[in-house]
């Protein structure tokens, strides 16, 4: 079988055809026309985009929180008041909890390593000084006053 020409010609002018174009003219200048409020967010520094996208975040992140709360409310409104009241006390019993178990090993950190043995051969003379720093001024100025 033999292949018809004019298929053979009009796939050649397919591939000899371009297709893209790239513009040589350059790009305009920007002229001295007001800028023109764009639809969208506001233009704002790096900072205030990353506090807003925070706050989204935060604003999303606390739908489930709510949505679990409002679950639990719903399941303690058909249960006796004492339940009820068990229920809200739990949160704030545990918070309390916490708390008390923290400030108990933070006691019992600072009650380690207050005694010092030094062990020394020889004459040994011991320096104790005090000394108090005031910093004043628009100019910082630092006194140091030594006892």
């Amino acid at each position: 079988m033999t292949p018809d020409p004019d298929l053979i010609n009009a796939i050649e002018d397919v591939y000899a055809t371009p297709t893209t174009y790239r513009d040589p003219t350059p790009t305009p200048t920007i002229g001295a026309a007001p800028p023109v409020p764009q639809p969208g967010r506001p233009p704002m520094s790096q900072k205030a985009t990353d506090a807003s996208m925070l706050m989204l975040a935060g604003g999303a992140a606390s739908l489930p929180v709510g949505g679990a709360t409002s679950l639990v409310l719903y399941t303690l409104g058909h249960v006796d008041p004492t339940a009820l009241a068990i229920g809200a006390a739990a949160p704030v019993a545990l918070v309390l909890a916490i708390g008390a178990l923290i400030r108990s090993a933070s006691r019992g950190l600072q009650g380690l390593h207050t005694e010092h043995h030094h062990h020394y051969a020889g004459t040994v003379h011991q320096e104790h000084r005090n000394v108090s720093t005031q910093t004043r001024g628009i100019w910082a100025r630092t006194t140091n006053n030594g006892n």
